[in-house]
Parts: C-alpha cells; sequence; structure tokens
C-alpha cells in the first residue's frame, strides 16, 4: 500500500513531533561510522529521513527539517565531543546542521508529492550532488574539517576503497546518497520505479566496472615501522619514561622506524639539550630512527605548537613540520572574541596553538615519510600532496587520550584507510593511547590494530606501492562535477520561474 504525503503529514502535524522526527532521523547514519560499524546502514539510513523531508507541507517546511536533521546528524557523529565542549555542541550542530536547509528543499522539490519520471530522474542526480555540496563546505576546516562524511562510514568495505581510489571518498559519498534516494523514490512514488531501478543499476554497474578495471597500485618492497603506544599516562615526563622503555623493548628487532604518538614530547627539544641527546642515544640503540611529536611552548617564546621531529642518531635530523591544520575549538578557537565564552561552559582551548604553513617529507635514509597530526588525517589534499612530493608511507601522530571508551578512536583510526587507498600510499596511524593501526596501499589492514588498553610497542611490516592513483592524478573531479550540474539545474530553475512570471496575465 502506497503511503501519500497528506497521510504522512497528518501523523507528523505537530511541529515539535516532526522536528524531533527529523531530528532523529537525520542522527540514524551515525551509527554506519565506527564504533558501531554498521556499514551496510548507510544505504539506507537516509531513507527515513528524506521520507519526511518529501512530506513537508511547504518548501520551508522541508527546508527545517534539512536543517534539523542535519544538526542530528552532526550532534551524533560528534557526539563525543559533549565531554570537552558541553553544550557549546549543540550549537555547532545547529549552526553546521543549517547547511542541509537547501538540501531538505531539494528533496521535497524533486521527490515530493506530484513527482513523475522526469523529475524523479532528474532526483537520482542532483540529490546526491546536492549532498555532496553541503559535504564541501563543511569540509572547510574553518567549519570543522571532513570529519563524519557519508563514504567515509565504507573504510573496511573493499569496493568502496577502490571507489576512493578513483575519485576520493566524495566519490564514495555519492554513490551511497544515490543508493538512498532511489529506495526513497521506490518506497515513495512507484510510479517512477524505472528511473529509480536504472539509478540502482547504475551504482551495481560504476561499483564493478571499478572493481574490475580500475588500476592496483604496484607492490615494490616493504619496511619495517615500530609504533610506540604507551597508554594512559599522567605526566610528560612519566610518559616519555614509559615511551623510552617501550622502545628499547625494540632493540634487535631491526625496524626501519619508530613512530611514536601526537604531544609525545612535552617539552622543547632546545631548551631540554639532555633529552633531546637520550632521545638520539635511544635512536643509535635501537638502530633506526624515532619519530616523535613536540607539543610545548617553544623556547623563543613564539608560543605552541605541535611539532613532527625526526631523530637519528646523531639528534634532529632533516626538516620538522609543525601542525597546520588545527582542531576547532580544541586547539584554537576560531573568532576568540565572538566565540572565546566557548571556553567557559567546556575545555574548549584556552591559548591558540601557532599554525605551520606547509608541509614536508622527511627521509631517513630507508624510506621517506610524510607525516600528519591527528585531524589531518581526515583531509585528503594533504595525503595527495605528501604523495605527490615522494612520500612512500604516511604516518598519522594521534593522540585521543581525551576520548578514550567513545567512537573517537574507532572513527579516528578509521580514516588511515581511506587516505592510503586515494594516494596509494601506505598509512600508519600512531597514538599515545589507542586505535592505532596500519594500512597498505589499497587501504587493507597490516596486522593487528593496537587496542585503546594497550601500552606497547608492536612492528609492522609495511608493504611499499609506486604509481599514482586515478584520484592522485585528477583530483576532486567529482564535487567538481557536482557542482556544475547543481549550477545548471540552478539555472534551468530561474529561468524556468522567470518564464511562468512573464507568461502569468495580469501585475506582476
Amino acid at each position: 500500500m502506497t503511503v501519500t504525503a497528506q497521510e504522512q503529514r497528518s501523523r507528523l502535524s505537530s511541529p515539535w513531533a516532526r522536528g524531533l522526527g527529523a531530528t532523529a532521523a537525520g542522527a540514524l547514519p551515525a551509527l554506519a561510522f565506527p564504533a558501531p560499524s554498521l556499514w551496510w546502514l548507510a544505504y539506507v539510513a537516509l531513507v527515513p529521513w528524506m521520507l519526511l523531508v518529501r512530506s513537508a507541507g511547504s518548501a520551508r517546511r522541508a527546508a527545517l527539517d534539512g536543517w534539523l536533521g542535519g544538526a542530528g546528524f552532526m550532534l551524533a557523529v560528534h557526539h563525543w565531543l559533549f565531554a570537552s565542549l558541553n553544550v557549546f555542541i549543540v550549537v555547532l550542530a545547529l549552526l553546521l546542521g543549517a547547511l542541509w536547509a537547501p538540501w531538505g528543499w531539494l528533496v521535497r522539490r524533486l521527490l515530493g508529492e506530484g513527482t513523475g519520471s522526469r523529475r524523479a530522474a532528474a532526483a537520482m542526480v542532483l540529490v546526491p550532488c546536492g549532498w555532496l555540496m553541503v559535504e564541501l563546505v563543511r569540509s572547510w576546516q574553518y567549519l570543522g574539517g571532513p570529519w563524519g562524511l557519508l563514504g567515509a562510514s565504507q573504510w573496511q568495505v573493499r569496493p568502496a576503497l577502490r571507489l576512493a581510489s578513483v575519485g576520493g571518498v566524495w566519490l564514495v559519498s555519492l554513490l551511497v546518497v544515490l543508493v538512498n534516494t532511489a529506495l526513497t523514490a521506490l518506497v515513495a512514488v512507484p510510479a517512477v520505479r524505472r528511473p529509480a531501478a536504472t539509478a540502482l543499476a547504475t551504482a551495481a554497474v560504476l561499483t564493478g566496472m571499478v572493481w574490475l578495471w580500475a588500476p592496483h597500485p604496484q607492490q615494490s618492497g616493504a619496511v619495517r615501522v615500530a609504533v610506540v603506544q604507551p597508554g594512559v599516562v599522567v605526566g610528560p615526563e612519566a610518559r616519555i619514561d614509559r615511551q623510552v622503555a617501550l622502545t628499547r623493548g625494540l632493540v634487535g628487532s631491526h625496524p626501519d622506524l619508530v613512530v611514536w604518538g601526537e604531544s609525545s614530547v612535552g617539552f622543547d627539544l632546545t631548551s631540554r639539550p639532555q633529552l633531546a641527546e637520550e632521545l638520539a642515544a635511544l635512536s643509535q640503540q635501537v638502530g633506526a630512527d624515532i619519530l616523535v611529536n613536540v607539543d610545548a611552548e617553544r623556547a623563543d617564546g613564539t608560543g605552541i605548537s605541535k611539532t613532527s621531529v625526526l631523530i637519528g642518531p646523531d639528534g634532529v635530523t632533516g626538516p620538522t613540520y609543525d601542525k597546520m591544520r588545527l582542531v576547532p575549538f580544541g586547539e584554537y578557537i576560531p573568532f576568540r572574541s565572538l566565540l572565546g565564552w566557548a571556553t567557559s561552559v567546556g575545555k574548549a582551548a584556552g591559548e591558540d596553538r601557532q599554525r605551520g604553513d606547509h608541509q614536508v617529507v622527511m627521509d631517513t635514509g630507508t624510506v621517506r615519510i610524510g607525516p600528519l597530526i591527528c585531524f589531518e588525517s581526515a583531509f585528503a589534499d594533504m595525503s595527495r600532496n605528501l604523495a605527490d612530493k615522494g612520500a612512500q608511507v604516511l604516518v598519522a601522530q594521534s593522540s585521543t587520550s581525551s576520548f578514550q571508551g567513545s567512537w573517537a578512536p574507532a572513527q579516528h583510526a578509521s580514516l588511515a584507510a581511506l587516505r592510503a587507498a586515494e594516494s596509494w600510499r601506505p598509512m600508519v596511524h600512531a597514538t599515545l593511547t589507542g586505535i592505532s593501526a596500519v594500512y597498505d596501499a589499497n587501504g587493507h589492514p597490516v596486522g593487528q590494530r593496537i587496542s585503546e588498553s594497550s601500552s606497547t610497542a608492536r612492528v609492522y611490516a609495511v608493504p611499499l606501492a609506486t604509481g599514482r592513483s586515478p584520484y592522485d592524478r585528477f583530483g576532486d573531479w567529482v564535487p567538481r562535477l557536482a557542482l556544475l550540474l547543481v549550477v545548471l539545474a540552478a539555472a534551468y530553475e530561474i529561468r524556468r520561474v522567470v518564464l511562468v512570471r512573464r507568461s502569468a496575465p495580469g501585475p506582476r
């Protein structure tokens, strides 16, 4: 039996009930992400939200349903930030949720009551493109960055990783929303089965073609990378002692590189020469360079920065890397004069950290590594840039110590699989407190993860790869194509409205 839009509206006639329904429906896709990792849910999770939006009695109501659903999605995906930001996370969710208001209008416009085959066919193209525009805008680092992109929920699905190597996480998001749009049309408007079925078939065929014919990275040797995860240790001195002890345990295992996590060294090495000498001696003992991360006030008084430093037997070797993309509210407060009050309701940054201005590739003599720090593993352009600069292995140093027991560690570790698949470079995700993980150039796991409860050092045989992925060659062609289609559709709609008004009798 077909449920009409009027019947749906009658069931949700109360604005409050409808608003709560939109918020809950928008939150549903969060279950597809780690830690629940119900990846299959992503392909149907938008359907309840879209059914609600298409039944709206007006375009304004549809936009509001889109807004509230977007807020619900942002709040659910980032709910673990409540411990740090308190009620301010609700404010942020409402602000970012507004990005989905135009998408809600679009869903009703193309899938609302009276939809025919032509409008349904347009919906199969424009609704996924509209969603992608939302993801593109909110991926701007000053709006929170690309955390929780829908395609990222497919990080462990091998066909999805192959798609990512061709079009990045954007192509995965596009196809996931396309499937949801087609299913919504099949449920709500059975009369338009043909374009909906065609869309589902297109998604299946495209995925199959990429799986069968897209190029693969070519393996070229391997390196041994040791990940040192100290676990929860109170105090910078105790943390260093624990990491030194774990690293000494690697003597005889012959690693090519040892990686410590984010904020692993809480002192500026230029002001603690004895510590720098101890780390150099440790490198000599292990027989490998050690990549540490300094999180401290600089000795020259220029502020706090997070800096990746490669230490060899002779001390600091090669260039250092200062974190470029800082975590909003965690490491700086955007528009501090306006939003600085966030420090009074949560654990927002009391002082802004200093921002780096360029990426670097470090050479150990055995392998060239491209360092990323924490939040930066969410940005596909940074890993692609490092691959283009000659990095053979991507290394993300992270902490997540503030979010133990939440979904954050698993969400963060999963991003490394996507970055590896997109760039055709293996990626090491090393943390202070877990989850640490390693992925090969296809985005497939290498060895066992190091769990949150572990305090250990583990050596991974990381296979290297050569070549450039299609995504690395052609860049963000998917969101650019989506933007072009949305602009053309908007131009068509404006022209149609103008022609209708001109042809209408009487005063305009």
